[in-house]
């Protein structure tokens, strides 16, 4: 089996799963650029191949048990085992998120995406992760899933969102319990926050780069063994809960 590590990152076509690939990329890894959209997907391997990256196209639903399962199936053909699971992809449901006049079914879209995508994709990653000697899982997260922040007077933790920040909140607490689960297999998961980075979920309104915000994906990624797990961490450090 190829000693060069396997990773796949959901959401890789744009934005900071991209950044992450193409980071990771560049430090030898092997990278499944995991999308839905084939054009998009397509042209995100075209690029980083075009970098220098050994990439490949992933189709990849995470709100899809069929196409989740599928990509599994891919790994494993391909590569036998899978070394690093990014889950990057996630939505934010849109900006009109009062608690009062949430529709409902926004709130249940975010949280499939953004939560129970990354159980759905994680459980289904486990057994190709267990073949790796040093099998990393990052949680893309966000500080506004932060309740010290959240409630903190004046906190900077952007507008109100009944759907988006609470999801993130569960997605920390998740991260918390694979952690406890999978604790003493050598498996790390930790969930990252990228800063608030201009992309196209917040309308390219954020105030630091794709790279900035890429950083502490690669930095999880790459941690070495005995490294953290189960929390909650930004470029600074770690992240209150």
């Amino acid at each position: 089996m190829s000693e060069q590590k396997i990773v796949l990152i959901s959401g890789a076509n744009k934005g900071i799963g991209y950044e992450i690939a193409a980071g990771l990329g560049a430090q030898g890894y092997r990278v499944g650029v995991g999308a839905r959209d084939d054009t998009r997907r397509d042209e995100a391997v075209a690029k980083l191949r075009a970098g220098g990256a050994d990439a490949f196209g992933v189709p990849l639903d995470v709100t899809s048990d069929t196409s989740v399962t599928a990509a599994a199936a891919q790994i494993e053909e391909q590569c036998g085992r899978l070394d690093v699971l990014v889950n990057n992809a996630g939505i934010t449901g849109g900006f009109d998120q009062q608690p009062t006049t949430a529709n409902l079914d926004t709130i249940r879209t975010v949280v499939e995406t953004n939560v129970i995508g990354v159980v759905r994709v994680t459980n289904t990653m486990l057994p190709l992760l267990r073949r790796s000697a040093s099998p990393r899982i990052v949680n893309m997260s966000s500080s506004v899933g932060s309740l010290t922040l959240q409630s903190t007077p004046d906190g900077e933790t952007g507008p109100i969102a009944v759907a988006y920040a609470p999801s993130k909140t569960f997605l920390n607490g998740v991260t918390v319990q694979y952690a406890k689960e999978l604790a003493g297999t050598g498996i790390l998961i930790n969930a990252g926050c990228p800063g608030f980075t201009a992309t196209d979920l917040n309308g390219f309104r954020g105030t630091r780069t794709v790279e900035q915000g890429a950083a502490i994906g690669i930095h999880l990624a790459t941690l070495p063994d005995g490294g953290p797990t189960g929390g909650y961490f930004n470029d600074a450090g770690v992240i209150p809960w």
